[in-house]
């Protein structure tokens, strides 16, 4: 599609309409969400909005944790102030959710901790399955709006969970050390090393 790389990724130009219906599709699902946001900083009641996107965000926690043998001994969706003083005061913060784990190593700790990511994927799917019918936008839409709306709140990690992430640190070393060898044997240095070992 000429044009289409300005405005969106390559991969994206590739699907051409397809992936433009399908950010067209999400853009007042998007804005729906920036409104929850502001939304749940003036009164807690706006937490009811947020809590299909708390339990997929914990739920990946969780499942991503029996996956990956983090053994998870908990789970709740409850908002809960963590901090000093009253609630608002900027001396704390809600926190909507939480998962346990009794068994988080460096191999595990990554895949339970960014679990939350793959969250994302509900929205554009729901998205490209409804630009996929020929029906035009109406009240089915509105409602799947209200439930992607928190998907979109909830898929980023939180700073606890970017900090218990870096415990896999040494899984970069691994990926890099995958690549490496991948590049280098794409650049042919095995052929190379033989030529300098046996002129």
């Amino acid at each position: 599609m000429p044009g289409c790389t300005a405005l969106l990724p390559v991969v994206l130009c590739g699907h051409g309409s397809e992936a433009i219906a399908i950010v067209i599709y999400l853009v007042p699902v998007a804005a729906l969400a920036l409104l929850l946001r502001l939304a749940t900083g003036v009164h807690p009641l706006f937490f009811l909005f947020t809590v299909a996107g708390t339990l997929c965000h914990e739920l990946a926690h969780f499942f991503a944790g029996l996956v990956t043998n983090a053994r998870p001994v908990g789970l709740t969706v409850l908002p809960r102030w963590i901090g000093r003083g009253k609630p608002n005061t900027g001396n704390g913060h809600w926190e909507l959710g939480s998962v346990t784990f009794a068994n988080l190593r460096w191999y595990n700790a990554a895949p339970a901790a960014l679990a939350p990511l793959l969250i994302l994927a509900l929205p554009l799917l729901v998205a490209w399955w409804r630009t996929q019918s020929a029906t035009r936008y109406g009240p089915p839409d509105l409602a799947l709006a209200f439930l992607l709306a928190p998907q979109l709140l909830s898929f980023w990690p939180s700073p606890v969970d970017w900090r218990l992430a870096a415990r896999s640190w040494p899984w970069l070393l691994i990926v890099l050390a995958a690549a490496l060898a991948w590049w280098g044997w794409r650049a042919h240095w095995p052929a190379y090393w033989l030529t300098l070992l046996h002129p």
